[in-house]
């Protein structure tokens, strides 16, 4: 199906994952080239909502506490803190209004790098009849990678928007592996001319 043309259609949805503030060059944890995939995001966001078709946007929201920060013995220095100016979503994406919301990672003792963790993420997309995912934002290597492989693994169908992805990369070739790992699960790599051409 790779390089194949795919019109989002019923039963299909997209994904933003945790393109946030702090996520970004100036945040409390960058990805070095976030920025980049911000206008293809909002391709694929404007393709979605010509076509009516639901846009999910997950977000990490940690207390103040949460057990994945280095003061409290965590990997990562304090991010996304709920109600700071970090954990808000990028400025310049262009989410619509009736973007459905996922906050994940909220309880202090729980990390949570996928969308579906702790979350109503899965009962949301039924409700909507959603069958097929289009799943993109940061990073590759953690929340991206999470996402995909727990909706692969409660039966959905996904697209890995390879043009609206990037990698913290902590060790050099994460992002590769993790490319590699999503598509050996069944993750289906597009860009946006696979979704927009006819």
């Amino acid at each position: 199906m790779a390089g194949k043309v795919v019109k989002p259609g019923k039963g299909d949805a997209l994904i933003i994952v945790d393109l946030q503030k702090d996520f970004l060059p100036g945040g409390a944890l960058p990805v070095p080239h976030g920025m980049r995939i911000i206008p293809i995001v909002n391709s694929y966001i404007h393709l979605f909502k010509e076509r009516k078709l639901p846009v999910i946007a997950t977000r990490d929201w940690h207390p103040p506490d949460h057990c994945s920060f280095k003061e409290q013995g965590g990997l990562w220095p304090t991010h996304c803190v709920q109600g700071t100016q970090g954990a808000d979503f990028a400025e310049g994406l262009d989410l619509p209004e009736d973007v459905i919301v996922i906050s994940k990672a909220t309880n202090s003792d729980e990390e949570a790098y996928s969308g579906f963790q702790g979350t109503d993420l899965d009962e949301k997309l039924k409700e909507r009849g959603v069958k097929r995912l289009f799943i993109g934002g940061l990073a590759t290597d953690y929340c991206v990678l999470s996402t995909i492989k727990d909706a692969v693994a409660l039966g959905y169908k996904v697209c890995l928007l390879k043009d609206a992805v990037e990698a913290v990369n902590v060790n050099p070739g994460d992002a590769e592996k993790a490319l590699e790992e999503m598509e050996s699960l069944g993750a289906v790599p597009l860009s946006l001319k696979d979704v927009t051409e006819d």
